[in-house]
């Protein structure tokens, strides 16, 4: 990446820590042995894992006990929604239509193959949530669970969590967020002590990729997703990856004392950003009055999105056409439909994602290219002409 590369894409991933890299590195070279064995080689890596461990319970308000590493986020949603559904030998589920793939589909198939009942509830077009749906949808002795984002991954959109376990709670069910877009943008406390599984990806927050976690707060029952070696007190057996476990640690624990300072300085920028963009023509910004984390402005274009991410890549701005997950796909994004956005419009989606990194000479770059990037896909493409 060169000195011109202007960089808002974090909600896709995010740029590693230099700290964090250098928390790691012993475990690639002098660290390296296997946290399960016993002997002089292992124990070192043990200890480092366990203190790791204890790290992100502090950061979570949890206890060690409590923390489970995983691979990913996908995979930390996955145990959660598979393994409640599995300890409760089925059961109702509920989730929204505006959930990241990791849950929305997992759920899809679980019920699809009998082994659970369903609902998915719609969103307002601001992308929010309707708390007495939610409580109508709910039925106690049959609800096991109910799972929800904090922050959407595309519009930055906000759920109130603590409301939500509020109802979900009376009705005796569970509650799993998939805390993936949140960790390191909202504080945790207190509403993390409403949640009773919470997923997080450590590239998310300046972490190193290939690990995640899933918070299961003690009592709560899952199945395990895989089986074997009975580690993470075999609800997720495998060999421990303890550099990655050792950077996420690391990475959550910066973010979350870094968090609210960033916070501000992230949010001023993200606004300089929409106001700078007010004047392009037939700019549309994405639920701009709901509630949304600091960092994200989606907004939609009159034009398709993509030959104006070309020309804004060609000028050293990355960014994207909402989800990074879903880049390829032909159909508009399924959390705009849900938001009752019309496709053509949701053809033109661009989200623009910022971290503590960003500075506001990129957010002057943004400014200074894409209003004009867009006029020129205007003239080639013929929209607005009589």
């Amino acid at each position: 990446m060169n000195e011109t590369t202007t960089y808002l894409d974090n909600n896709a991933t995010t740029r590693i820590d230099p700290r964090v890299v250098d928390a790691m590195l012993p475990f690639f070279t002098t660290h390296w042995g296997n946290a399960s064995s016993a002997h002089r080689v292992g124990r070192g890596v043990t200890a480092a894992v366990a203190q790791a461990r204890r790290t992100v319970a502090d950061c979570l308000e949890a206890t060690p006990g409590e923390v489970v590493f995983t691979a990913s986020g996908t995979e930390a949603d996955n145990l959660a929604i598979r393994g409640v559904v599995a300890a409760n030998r089925g059961g109702h589920v509920v989730t929204t239509a505006v959930e990241h793939p990791a849950v929305l589909e997992t759920c899809r198939e679980l019920a699809q193959r009998g082994d659970c009942e369903l609902t998915v509830l719609p969103v307002n077009a601001d992308g929010g949530l309707d708390l007495d749906e939610l409580q109508a949808s709910l039925r106690p002795g049959r609800t096991c669970l109910v799972s929800v984002m904090w922050s959407n991954n595309e519009t930055g959109v906000v759920f109130p969590l603590a409301e939500i376990a509020d109802r979900v709670h009376a009705a005796e069910a569970l509650l799993h967020v998939d805390g993936v877009q949140a960790m390191g943008k909202l504080p945790l406390s207190p509403t993390v002590q409403h949640i009773d599984l919470l997923a997080f990806s450590a590239h998310k927050f300046h972490g190193p990729k290939g690990v995640g976690g899933l918070l299961v707060r003690r009592g709560t029952k899952i199945a395990p997703a895989t089986t074997g070696g009975g580690q993470e007190r075999g609800r997720r057996s495998g060999t421990e990856n303890p550099a990655g476990i050792v950077g996420l640690a690391l990475a959550l624990h910066l973010a979350v004392q870094e968090q609210p300072n960033h916070d501000r300085a992230i949010a001023a920028l993200r606004d300089r950003l929409q106001a700078g963009l007010a004047n392009v023509g037939g700019l549309q910004v994405t639920a701009p009055d709901a509630p949304r984390v600091s960092n994200t402005l989606h907004l939609t274009l009159p034009v398709e999105a993509e030959p104006v991410l070309v020309g804004l890549d060609q000028e050293g701005i990355c960014c994207s056409a909402g989800s990074a997950c879903s880049t390829g796909a032909l159909e508009p994004s399924h959390v705009l439909s849900a938001m009752g956005i019309d496709a053509s419009r949701a053809h033109g989606a661009l989200r623009f994602s910022l971290s503590r990194e960003t500075t506001a000479a990129e957010i002057d770059h943004v400014l200074e290219v894409l209003p004009r990037v867009v006029a020129r896909v205007v003239a080639v493409s013929g929209v607005g002409r009589g």
